[in-house]
């Protein structure tokens, strides 16, 4: 895996300052620690950092064409590269290397813009095409990696791998954006294509940028989203075609010239692949896992069930419940605000798995594409509920309902009516955003500030789903949440963790449950397939019999969690006073003070569990001192 890195002089050729290209390369060699390359030409510098997968001694970048009028830098892995070179040379094309990186150029030579659709894996990239004078930025069809990108006032465009980049950059806008902040507090990361800054965005997945030399940017361009709009019949004959999609997906991803291995969690998806992994290669595959030492949290002896029946070669690695010395370091990993509590154990299993292989596949996509979490069953239960009332009997009954019933974290499920109230109070999208927030609008609007609202303007983050939704392919009720899940929370939230947590080790990190091949044929499975009754997964599963136990196939999910509740009762309580009650929270301008004595107040009593909302807290808290310098 690599990162890359850009200037553009849009409106000029004035020469581009290569010191500067340096620095901003520089901070992120973490991802690709064996190596740099640059280019420079009339009004462009680009430049890139790379960790040694596939010709390891060929694949130095940038790369070009035969003439060198095409160049570019790459993040990634292009798993049908050897087809499409054959298919080139056949057009005419000389290939100089065994790099799939040498691919792109000749495919963009071939096809033009239309190259990405060709392309099989996870990528982004930058391509100069000289004698057009134009670059044309790509991310991968589900957001794999990452692409960050700003048009600066002095007519640069800046692009780079992670965010740390571009503020390199001395014209990088670094105001804050407040629909940045809100969408943060409702879900805990900030989704694609806003970043924190105002003017810095993240290309989304699946979309394309061209920009040429003296011509207005064009808007990104969209090439591929997923295709939940079709239905395929259930039974064995699905079962079997599952098990040779996602054998063929893993197959693929089996090229290396560098030791590779897997995560090993012991839930359904790692295990799944890990089954499948042991029948494609004679040698024993290498699993990490991470253990924690509170048994209610700890999955390592179901991981240790799968490595010995396949006999791979295990490592694990027990975390203690006092594990929170990365809590500064997570600011520096993500740097923006990021709330996924569970990228902690994340960058601990690829600290692990790092010591053994420079390559992991890992299970992430199964709960997304397979209907695996358990707020599905419960939207599919209010959404039967919403459709036997209409909205204008709903929104007053539930919503007084909402606003009378206490909050009862501590209470098992069927007890926590608040938020379930409230969800039926809305319309789908509202609802399942409401399901989804950490805090929910009625506790945003407390915590913020009155200035902050005023500056909000009336803005929420129901907007981010709505948006979604109007795209949305289809009107099945499983497949709707499904898919805004695979837009926000898949791309901004899970894969966004494993990326800066195993590019902080220089790990790649494959993921092959979300091939696009085997997405587009797994989408149209039917939604009765994927969630019979209270069983998420249940055609997956039962693909699985036999390579599986039941004790891995059907135990209740525990998630990759770690114990906030009890650290912020315990060891982290001095520093929740210090941080969140601190000048630094409280003289930002963004927060009401009383709100933020109560949250912590409040949790400290076990009167309530704040937990997910003071850790969300934290976060933003240390991003913030981040930006004090």
């Amino acid at each position: 895996m690599c990162g890359i890195a850009g200037i553009f002089n849009r409106a000029s050729q004035s020469p581009i300052d290569q010191s500067l290209l340096a620095r901003m390369n520089t901070v992120q060699a973490h991802r690709g620690p064996d190596d740099d390359g640059y280019h420079f030409d009339a009004g462009i510098g680009l430049a890139h950092r790379r960790l040694s997968i596939i010709d390891l001694s060929g694949g130095h970048q940038p790369i070009y064409n035969e003439t060198g009028s095409v160049c570019v830098v790459f993040n990634g892995e292009i798993y049908n590269y050897a087809e499409l070179a054959e298919e080139l040379t056949a057009l005419g094309h000389q290939f100089k290397t065994r790099s799939d990186t040498e691919t792109i150029v000749h495919a963009w030579e071939q096809w033009g813009a239309d190259c990405v659709k060709r392309f099989r894996g996870m990528f982004a990239f930058a391509i100069w095409d000289k004698d057009h004078r134009q670059l044309f930025l790509a991310r991968d069809r589900l957001g794999i990696k990452p692409l960050f990108y700003s048009l600066l006032p002095s007519g640069q465009l800046i692009f780079g791998s992670e965010l740390k980049v571009l503020v390199q950059h001395p014209e990088c806008p670094r105001e804050f954006d407040p629909y940045a902040v809100e969408d943060y507090f409702t879900l805990g990361y900030i989704p694609e294509p806003k970043t924190i800054y105002r003017g810095v965005h993240k290309l989304e997945p699946g979309h394309t940028l061209l920009i040429e030399e003296g011509q207005a940017p064009l808007l990104p361009q969209q090439y591929w989203d997923v295709p939940m709009d079709q239905q395929l019949v259930s039974g064995e004959e699905l079962e079997s075609q599952l098990i040779e999609r996602l054998r063929e997906a893993i197959k693929i991803r089996l090229i290396s010239e560098v030791p590779l291995g897997a995560f090993l969690s012991g839930g359904v998806d790692s295990s799944g692949v890990v089954a499948l992994m042991a029948e494609l290669q004679q040698e024993p595959v290498n699993t990490c896992s991470i253990g924690f030492d509170i048994a209610s949290f700890d999955e390592t002896r179901y991981a240790q069930e799968v490595a010995d029946r396949y006999h791979t070669n295990h490592h694990v690695k027990t975390v203690s419940a006092d594990d929170f010395d990365l809590i500064d370091k997570l600011a520096d990993l993500y740097d923006e605000p990021y709330a996924d509590s569970s990228a902690m154990p994340t960058y601990r299993v690829c600290q692990l798995a790092r010591e053994r292989v420079t390559v992991a596949l890992s299970g992430d996509g199964g709960d997304e594409l397979m209907a695996g979490y358990r707020r599905y069953r419960w939207h599919l239960k209010e959404e039967r509920i919403r459709q036997m009332l209409p909205l204008s009997l709903r929104r007053p009954l539930f919503g007084a309902l909402g606003r009378a019933y206490p909050k009862l974290d501590w209470a098992p499920r069927v007890l926590r009516g608040k938020t379930t109230f409230q969800s039926m109070s809305y319309d789908w999208v509202e609802g399942y955003l409401n399901s989804m927030s950490i805090l929910r609008q009625d506790e945003r609007q407390r915590l913020y500030s009155s200035a902050f609202r005023r500056e909000l303007a009336g803005y929420t983050s129901k907007e981010v789903f709505r948006h979604h939704a109007n795209n949305c392919p289809t009107d099945h009720p499983l497949s709707q949440v499904q898919y805004l899940d695979m837009k926000t929370y898949l791309v901004g939230d899970i894969l966004t963790k494993v990326d800066r947590a195993s590019m902080a080790h220089g790990l790649e990190v494959r993921v092959p449950i979300l091939d696009h091949k085997f997405v587009e044929w797994a989408a149209g499975i039917a939604p009765e397939s994927r969630l019979q009754g209270t069983e998420g997964k249940a055609v997956f599963k039962k693909a699985l019999t036999g390579r599986l136990s039941d004790d891995v196939l059907y135990r209740q999910k525990m998630g990759f969690a770690i114990p906030l509740a009890q650290w912020f009762r315990g060891p982290l309580k001095d520093r929740l006073h210090r941080d969140l009650l601190g000048t630094t929270m409280l003289d930002c301008g963004l927060f009401d003070p009383t709100t933020l004595r109560w949250l912590v107040d409040s949790h400290l009593s076990g009167q309530r569990d704040n937990s997910a909302s003071l850790w969300t807290l934290l976060m933003f808290q240390r991003f913030l001192q981040r930006e004090a310098g």
